[in-house]
């Protein structure tokens, strides 16, 4: 007989959620004119007009990773945030060929476990980058390896802005551009993944591995418990 936990696992019957897909923003830079945090400010506002629920997390007074307890108020607000979104939105600027270290420490603070739960395994995530120069996309090239990490499912589409100085108006609107198009495309492209994959993220993410790890740890308490 073959082992039970090689076998499909069924479609579960589910009821749709009716509520707004919850997208959660992260950018990666501090300064007051922030090209990342301006774009992901456009951005949110694009999908907030599609229908989302949007949030922020500002990474002011975030310590560096393991420099403080996980129960530091900073550390505590990113993670709620990340357990309550859906759908996660990750805008960093290029520096030195890579994200930023400001970035970096907020998916670093973002744990892959909390006991059986995994933070971000099942949510949706899109990456954008601006840059000072030319276009690049060494960072969210990176951003995508952080998010396979993370067991999250990237979307196809990405933004990189190319001298983002010049993209934005004084109030922090982004101009009418082609750059501007791809972050509207980008942002349609995951609301309509976060809608289609919220609900079925059980079933996306759950391995055989697991399974066959669990079913073993089953039997071996069983087996305890029947020398007892």
């Amino acid at each position: 007989m073959k082992d039970p936990t090689h076998l499909p696992i069924p479609l579960p019957a589910l009821v749709p959620s009716t509520h707004p897909p919850r997208i959660l923003f992260l950018y990666g830079s501090l300064r007051k004119r922030s090209y990342s945090r301006l774009l992901a400010e456009e951005a949110a506002r694009i999908i907030g007009a599609m229908g989302a629920e949007t949030r922020f997390f500002d990474p002011t007074d975030l310590p560096m990773v393991d420099s403080v307890p996980a129960d530091h108020p900073k550390v505590a607000e990113l993670r709620g945030l990340s357990a309550w979104s859906e759908g996660q939105v990750w805008s960093s600027p290029e520096r030195h060929g890579a994200v930023t270290g400001v970035l970096k420490n907020q998916i670093d603070w973002i744990p892959l476990a909390v006991g059986a739960i995994r933070p971000t395994q099942g949510r949706t995530l899109a990456v954008m980058q601006v840059s000072g120069g030319s276009q690049s996309f060494n960072a969210v090239n990176a951003l995508r390896i952080l998010g396979r990490w993370m067991r999250m499912f990237t979307i196809p589409n990405q933004s990189s802005v190319a001298k983002a100085y010049e993209q934005f108006e004084e109030d922090g609107r982004m101009k009418d551009s082609p750059y501007r198009d791809r972050v509207v495309d980008v942002m349609e492209e995951l609301f309509k993944f976060t809608v289609l994959v919220r609900d079925h993220e059980p079933y996306l993410s759950e391995r055989f591995s697991e399974r066959k790890e669990a079913s073993a740890k089953a039997a071996a308490e069983a087996a305890a418990k029947a020398v007892e």
